[in-house]
């Protein structure tokens, strides 16, 4: 057996870590780094074009980012988080597009951002919602209208001929984006691969992992296996990252760290449809989003969205969610069946019975026809012939599961860093927002696992350097938000 040693071992070649080796890279450029991927590519997996919606979301169209208690109350802390986590990922790819790492126009373009919803309650919901985002400098941009004249010229696809304009309302920042984080991951490892000290194993996956302890050292020994040739490797490393989306959690119980325990995973698939009418995709220019059916995960949020794809528009509605047993879109049928552990099966009871809605939803949308689903896209576009649309499979997403003492287990849906106390493994579980807000998620890990080093005024520097809110609240300091944000929306091509 093959064997090699490497200072940090990433596992999955997708946003994700290709985000944390080049934070790693800038910090310390001496860094051994090695990334291990079971697909033939870097990016075929979550972090593909078709896979995810795209959106760089910013909780400026995403309706769910601020929730309404049982009084009525909306509340914005999670809208205004997310946002300012973008921030931090448009500052570190604004940085590397300044130093020759990226080139923008490949990977992100300006979309507007719009909320839209039909009905006097759901209008007043808008309304209030705006007030209370517009009053802060995160979203200090954002429009409201029920103008039917206005609407029109926000999305005329959608206004075109349609009978129940004023009984709409929407909302609108200019100035949000659409990512193709395909393309963003491949520029990433394509810099990492002109580098000494980077190695990327392609179909290649992670067999076993086992923390040991050798001459007062401890360390990860990590067994891959290649795909075609069965060559069978053994790498021994001080740190792992597991970013292999639904794949995480199988590795991470694998681990047998204490953290893990309890930890489970609710995968959920996705389909879109696809306007093949190269004449309807002109007249669209957005991303419109409104509210989700009950029971529906976030990520099935339904909107009719502007994509970038290899270059070319596209127009893309959805998504459609399903029940699957799989965590990976190329993954196992039993991948589930395989995650259910004793320490994590009273967390899988207590979700499930606390989620029958969502159960519900997914039954209703497994069985669903084209007939059907053209139904749900004439809520935005009322004309919509069937023929102009095809279905196309999205990627997997595993919702994270988790213990609770009040009902055993809950669904969370979100993205998650879950570490070892000595900071030697790190994982990342979750959907939604994912990889919009990868630059901060993986800054978290840095700061749970490189604690010593960041201390360090070398370390500080070269953040603040590429990331000019680093350490500083941009949800609190209105003046530093007026000029990262100058300087991203130039850099990246994203002014209105």
């Amino acid at each position: 057996m093959a064997s090699m040693e490497t200072d940090i071992l990433l596992v999955g070649g997708g946003i994700m870590s290709a985000t944390l080796a080049i934070l790693l890279h800038r910090l310390n450029p001496g860094l051994h780094i090695c990334m291990v991927e079971q697909l033939e590519d870097v990016a075929l997996e979550s972090s593909d074009a078709l896979n995810n919606a795209g959106t760089g979301h910013a909780g400026y169209c995403e309706l769910n980012y601020t929730p309404v208690s049982t009084n009525g109350d909306i509340h914005i802390r999670r809208a205004l988080e997310i946002n300012a986590a973008f921030e931090t990922s448009l500052q570190y790819w604004s940085s590397l597009v300044k130093d020759g790492v990226l080139d923008a126009g490949q990977f992100i373009q300006r979309v507007p951002h719009l909320s839209a919803v039909w009905g006097q309650q759901d209008s007043d919901f808008l309304r209030k919602r705006h007030a209370l985002l517009q009053s802060h400098p995160l979203f200090a941009e954002m429009q409201f209208s029920q103008n039917a004249t206005t609407l029109g010229d926000w999305m005329p696809l959608m206004m075109a001929g349609r009978h129940d304009a004023d009984n709409m309302a929407a909302t609108r920042v200019a100035h949000g984006s659409d990512v193709n984080f395909g393309a963003l991951t491949r520029q990433l490892v394509a810099y990492l691969q002109t580098r000494p000290n980077f190695k990327l194993l392609t179909s290649t996956r992670v067999t076993k992992l086992k923390q040991k302890t050798a001459n007062g050292q401890r360390a990860w020994h990590v067994r891959t296996q290649h795909k075609h040739s069965g060559q069978l490797e053994q790498i021994q490393t001080p740190f792992v990252f597991l970013g292999a989306g639904g794949g995480a959690l199988s590795l991470l119980q694998q681990s047998g760290i204490v953290e893990a325990q309890g930890y489970g995973g609710f995968p959920v698939s996705g389909q879109w449809l696809i306007c093949n009418n190269p004449s309807i995709v002109r007249q669209h220019h957005a991303k419109v989003y409104s509210q989700a059916a009950v029971g529906a995960p976030p990520m099935s949020v339904p909107h009719l969205d502007t994509r970038m794809i290899n270059g070319q528009p596209a127009l893309l509605f959805g998504p459609y969610a399903g029940f699957t047993t799989r965590f990976l879109k190329q993954g196992s049928r039993f991948d589930l069946a395989k995650s259910v552990k004793l320490k994590n099966i009273k967390s899988l009871l207590g979700a499930g019975r606390h989620n029958m809605d969502l159960t519900r939803y997914l039954i209703k949308e497994v069985f669903q026809n084209h007939v059907q689903r053209m139904e749900a896209l004439r809520a935005f576009l009322p004309d919509a012939d069937g023929q102009d649309w095809s279905l196309a499979h999205a990627g997997q997403r595993v919702q994270i599961i988790k213990r609770c003492h009040q009902h055993w287990g809950k669904l969370e849906f979100g993205t998650e860093i879950v570490a070892s106390e000595d900071g030697s493994l790190a994982a990342l579980l979750g959907a939604s927002p994912g990889a919009s807000v990868s630059v901060k998620a993986m800054l978290d890990v840095l700061q749970r696992c490189f604690p010593d080093q960041l201390k360090s005024k070398q370390w500080r520097d070269t953040l603040k350097g590429m990331i000019p809110s680093y350490g500083e609240s941009l949800i609190d300091n209105a003046g530093l938000l007026a000029s990262v944000r100058k300087d991203t929306l130039s850099t990246l091509n994203l002014s209105a």
